[in-house]
Order: structure tokens, then C-alpha cells, then sequence
């Protein structure tokens, strides 16, 4: 079901570029939805494990609709991943789209997005070549529409819908204080974001048939102006905005992130008690992650990130050790230490697409064996082969149009592959591990 039929039977006509191997496919799709956790695995409506093989699409940034539509229509976007063997998408937003809905904000049209992010001369150029690509919408349209084309285009292709909330105000993440990262910090409202996800989710679930879950929070990080930033304060926002996110689509699966940037989440499966820190609102308070608790205990999903700032050199022993005490704990029930188990999945790695970095150093290789040996679903960073804009607090310069994205799957006018022997030795990897 879902469209399924469709899917395989794209992946398996031809292209003139490796696809990954025939053993693979019966993992792409899911027999059906609604998905739910049973332990350390993701299972589909009829009990069979499902594993997330996607790949970012942003849509958090400035415009606030998904990259790419000036160089290629949805149709076309969307086919690129039954091409490349991938069976969903984790869709990046920004809680600022939906607290214009709110407020019924005029900017909300194609038109006066693109324009207010761009500026007049290159958002009229912009606006056209998106309208020339995408004649379904026209300078009225607005942002809501557009994503609601994307979703039903994906659901036609068959392919799997993840929501991400990236960031509250829209524009590139992530960086230290840039008023995004923390609870309470200046864009990032609590009750706005818990009401942006309730909406966001319950539209999904009414209107795009392969929605199946949503990531509460991109890469929470430490911040100076903000609430506390310890793992009490973690559990009181993200569990009520599970219990809002739960409320409005019930069948949702929940992904959970963790601390400094979601490079770490070992606490909840190790069952920690959650501190409150001295000399703050939160000192002598503590709680425990426990899934029995919520209604939501069959739609727990943890989530880390992994990226190779570090270029590293370790042999892959040493690698998959040091990064199984950040969380991997959690698909480990045979672990004396793991008190709960949960589904974990890989929702950002990913490195430059230049031919040759993916052999430099040993990450490409170790994430396939740590995917291989624990069975994790994974989300790669990124589909995008270029940007409308992108606005990066505090560097150098801030602003930049039209920026090309170096560790994109597509080139930059998003018709082609931009480096098919990177994909032959990570993205195709990546899949094989998961037969």
C-alpha cells in the first residue's frame, strides 16, 4: 500500500548511475501505516521491523517552503528518492511558518516570502523561475499550499514522511546563541513552539497519507539567555510537547533528541535520574524517563547526530565504541546497563559530496559498520544541491544568496547527481547495511 508498487518499480527501471543492490529493496517500504515501537524496534501496521532510510529536504529556512523548487518542479524533486533507493524524507520546518498562520501574517503568500527574503529584484527572478517550474501555484499561493503539495506528492511516490522542527525562527541552523537552540531563548517560545507542533503534525496526518512521524527539536544546544540547560529541563518541555504532539495525531511516532547539538542521549536509556542545576529555577529537581508513564509509550524514537568535525583517523572499534556510550545503549537490550530500550535512528551524518572526502578519513566507513552491527535507521544530510538563502548568525558574510551546498545528493540546479562515487561508497552502503 502507499503507493509502494510505484516506488520499487521506479527504483527498479533503469538509470544510468549505481543504484543500491537488488537484496535491499524488501527494506525500503513499509507494509503500511501507522508505524509504532515494539523494544529497540520500529515495526510497520503489520509487525514487520521498518528501518528510515531518507534523506534531508530543508524547508526551515528564510522563504520557509522547501529548497529547491526555483530549479526543478515537486514531481521531479520527489522522484529522486525511489532513484536513489530511499524510502523516506525528513522534511525540516520552522515553528515561525505557523505562528504566521496564527496570526494571519499577509507575508504568507509565494509572493511576499520570496520577495521579503530576497529582496525585490532577485525575489521577482526567483519567484518566477518557481512559478515557471511549479505552474500549480501562482503568486497567491501560499506556504501552507505549497508543502501541501509537497506532502501529496510524496505520498503518490510512496514515500515515507518524517517532520522535523528545525528551528523556531527561520533561517540556517545551527549555531551557539543564536536564539534558536534552548527553551525560553529569544525566538524559541515554548508555548508557540508546543502549539506550531500540535498543528503542523495534526495537518499532516489529515492531509498527507504517508505521514508517519515528527522530530520534537533539532539540535538543542547551550544557551546564555534561556532556561536552565540541564536534563530536568529537557523532560518537563519535551515530554509536554510529546503529550500536545500525541493529542493531535495520535499514531505519530515521536522523536526524541538529545543535548549539545544531539550529539548525545544516553541518560534516557540508561534511565538517569534528570537534575535540575544549583543556583537556578531548577535546583533540587530531578526525574526519570520512564516509558511507561505516557501514552505515547509505543512512539518513543531517540535520535542522534553524528557529523566528522573532528576528521577522524580512529579504526572503526574505537569509533563505534566511543559512539555507542553516546546512546546506542538503547537498541542493546543484552547491555547490563541499558534499562530501557528504544529505536534509535541517525537523523543527521553526511559529509562534502567532492569525490574524495569520503575516503579521507574513516567516518564513511565506520558509520556503515555501526549501521550494520546495531540496525539503525538513518537520515542523511542532505538532498539539497543549492539554497534560496541561507542567514548564518555571527559568520562571515551573514547573508548569502543562491549558496550551493556542497554536501548535497544533487548539483546545484538540482537535475543531476553531483558526485555518483561518493554515493557508491556512503549513501548505497548505508542502504546495503540495513538488508
Amino acid at each position: 500500500m502507499y503507493c509502494n508498487i510505484f516506488a520499487l518499480g521506479f527504483l527498479l527501471s533503469s538509470f544510468a548511475f549505481a543504484a543500491p543492490s537488488s537484496s535491499s529493496i524488501s527494506k525500503r517500504t513499509a507494509s503500511g501505516l501507522p508505524l509504532s515501537t515494539k523494544g529497540r524496534d520500529i515495526i510497520d501496521a503489520n509487525g514487520e521491523v521498518f528501518h528510515f532510510m531518507s534523506t534531508n529536504w530543508p524547508g526551515h529556512q528564510e522563504i520557509m517552503i522547501p529548497e529547491g523548487l526555483q530549479h526543478s518542479s515537486i514531481k521531479d524533486i520527489v522522484a529522486w528518492f525511489p532513484k536513489f533507493g530511499l524510502n523516506s524524507v525528513r522534511l525540516t520546518f520552522a515553528i515561525e511558518m505557523i505562528d504566521d498562520i496564527y496570526s494571519n501574517n499577509p507575508n504568507q503568500t509565494l509572493e511576499k516570502s520570496v520577495i521579503n527574503a530576497l529582496g525585490q529584484t532577485n525575489g521577482t527572478r526567483v519567484l518566477g523561475q518557481i512559478l515557471k517550474k511549479n505552474p500549480q501555484f501562482n503568486k497567491n499561493t501560499t506556504r501552507l499550499q505549497v508543502w501541501d503539495a509537497v506532502g501529496r506528492e510524496l505520498s503518490k511516490q510512496g514515500v515515507i514522511i518524517h517532520l522535523d522542527n528545525h528551528v523556531s525562527k527561520a533561517f540556517w541552523c545551527c549555531g551557539d546563541d543564536d536564539g534558536n537552540g534552548w527553551f525560553g531563548e529569544k525566538y524559541f517560545d515554548v508555548e508557540k513552539w508546543k502549539r506550531g507542533l500540535a498543528f503542523f503534525t495534526k495537518h499532516a496526518k489529515n492531509n498527507w497519507p504517508t505521514f508517519s512521524s515528527v522530530g520534537l527539536r533539532n539540535e538543542l544546544r547551550g544557551a546564555k539567555v534561556s532556561e536552565p540547560v540541564d536534563w530536568y529541563t529537557w523532560y518537563v518541555h519535551m515530554t509536554s510537547a510529546a503529550d500536545a504532539v500525541h493529542k493531535a495525531a495520535p499514531d505519530a511516532l515521536l522523536f526524541f533528541s538529545g543535548l549539545s547539538y544531539d550529539t548525545y542521549i544516553d541518560p534516557i536509556p540508561l534511565g538517569k535520574a534528570l537534575n535540575g542545576t544549583s543556583g537556578t529555577p531548577t535546583a533540587g529537581k530531578t526525574a526519570r524517563f520512564v516509558p511507561s508513564n505516557f501514552s505515547w509509550e509505543n512512539k518513543i524514537v531517540l535520535e542522534i547526530h553524528k557529523y566528522d568535525f573532528e576528521a577522524t583517523q580512529d579504526n572503526c572499534t574505537t569509533f563505534k565504541s566511543k559512539w555507542y556510550q553516546k546512546g546506542f545503549q538503547a537498541v542493546n537490550p543484552n547491555d547490563p546497563a541499558t534499562q530501557y530500550t528504544f529505536p534509535m535512528v541517525i537523523s543527521e551524518w553526511g559529509f562534502i559530496q567532492n569525490g574524495t572526502y569520503w575516503n579521507q578519513t574513516t567516518y564513511a566507513s565506520c558509520l556503515i559498520e555501526m549501521v550494520k552491527e546495531y540496525q539503525v535507521s538513518w537520515q542523511h544530510w542532505e538532498l539539497s544541491g543549492s539554497f534560496y538563502l541561507q542567514t548564518r548568525p555571527n559568520r562571515t558574510p551573514e547573508t548569502i544568496q543562491g549558496l550551493e551546498e556542497a554536501w548535497g545528493l544533487l548539483n546545484y540546479n538540482w537535475n543531476g547527481i553531483r558526485s555518483p562515487i561518493t554515493l557508491d561508497n556512503s549513501l548505497y552502503k548505508m542502504i546495503d547495511a540495513l538488508k
